[in-house]
């Protein structure tokens, strides 16, 4: 089938948390045969911070962003089968949202893939006269890349014709074991754009804990956070590219987790770059959300905190050997239950059914 994306971006990264799940799922579907479109604004300077060429898997159309740029892009993307439209492209979203349900007149199945589902459901149901409430019952299927159960019925409750689950997963081809570095070398690293909903959590998961612990070295990477007050054993990187992660997740002795509030909230909403690290082999330890033990095994394959005392009682133990047992023991979990060409094998049922297709279309 042919596939046509509105998303953030495909080639950037950059301000962009979304990108390694969108390359990873996109991914899967070409090598199970289908043809997709990938158009994104040239917007946030992504463009000018590109980490990947165009890639094989996909054609990537980049759009000015303005509304005759979207309206052109919408019409070419009539030429497509299946037309998915993101949450957060970051420009023009509601023109969007809108627009690509008119596409069903025209006898296509139109899909939202909701990439933070937590985000949207919270804005629909406190937001006064949200105008996203009323489009919801209209599209065919409601994907998302996390929320479980919980989310599954919110969007229900607003008229949803259907919700499911894809959860974000591992791309062993991108996101795997490297040589440690010396230059990423800390007992803590987290790596996480300053966000409002997530800037307390890290202040009490990871900044307390490194002014707590002088004899420890800490690194900090993500776009916004260069004006932030840290600790002296902090080494702030700021932005890091995706050639980058995996060393970065290979050599400080563990990397940390921390959700956003609203993804804490709904629960089942691991984040892209926990399937990151558990491929590089890391060990993770994560703040506490419900759902945790669907994706990995407590203490054995993942380590859970509550609190900023629980990471500092967790590290004040952690032995090197204890970290790599727990790094590896994540990372076969990983490459045996969560990779996107099992999330693809499920999208493909997913469609096939909701499409009525015949079976091996």
């Amino acid at each position: 089938m042919k596939f046509a994306f509105f998303g953030s971006s495909l080639v950037s990264a950059y301000w962009n948390g979304a990108a390694t799940y969108y390359r990873g799922i996109i991914k899967a579907m070409h090598r199970r045969g289908h043809q997709v479109i990938f158009y994104e604004p040239d917007a946030y300077d992504r463009q000018k911070n590109r980490d990947i060429p165009d890639p094989e898997y996909a054609t990537v159309k980049v759009y000015a962003p303005t509304e005759a740029a979207v309206s052109e892009a919408l019409e070419d993307a009539l030429h497509a089968d299946v037309i998915v439209k993101t949450s957060g492209v970051g420009v023009f979203d509601e023109l969007l949202e809108k627009e690509v349900l008119q596409l069903k007149l025209k006898g296509k199945f139109v899909i939202f893939w909701d990439v933070d589902a937590p985000a949207t459901l919270d804005r629909v149901q406190y937001g006064d006269e949200d105008y996203f409430k009323a489009l919801i019952p209209q599209y065919d299927l409601i994907l998302t890349y996390g929320g479980g159960d919980p989310v599954v019925n919110a969007y229900k409750s607003f008229g949803a014709r259907k919700c499911v689950p894809i959860y974000n997963a591992l791309d062993p081809d991108t996101h795997h074991p490297v040589e440690k570095e010396e230059r990423f070398g800390a007992d803590l690293a987290f790596l996480g754009n300053r966000l409002p909903d997530r800037e307390k959590r890290v202040e009490d998961f990871f900044l307390a804990v490194a002014a707590a612990m002088h004899d420890q070295q800490f690194i900090l990477g993500g776009n916004g956070w260069q004006d932030k007050p840290m600790p002296a054993n902090v080494h702030y990187l700021g932005h890091v590219f995706t050639r980058d992660h995996n060393a970065l997740n290979c050599s400080p002795k563990a990397v940390l987790n921390i959700s956003r509030d609203s993804m804490a909230k709904y629960g089942f909403s691991p984040a892209t770059r926990v399937f990151e690290a558990a491929g590089a082999g890391a060990c993770i330890i994560t703040d506490y959300w419900e759902g945790i033990d669907f994706f990995f095994e407590p203490g054995k394959e993942i380590l859970v905190a509550k609190s900023g005392d629980e990471v500092k009682e967790i590290l004040s133990g952690l032995s090197d050997e204890k970290a790599k047992a727990i790094g590896d023991s994540a990372l076969q979990k990983v490459l045996a239950k969560h990779t996107y060409d099992q999330r693809a094998v499920e999208l493909d049922a997913l469609l096939q059914k909701e499409l009525a297709l015949p079976e091996n279309y």
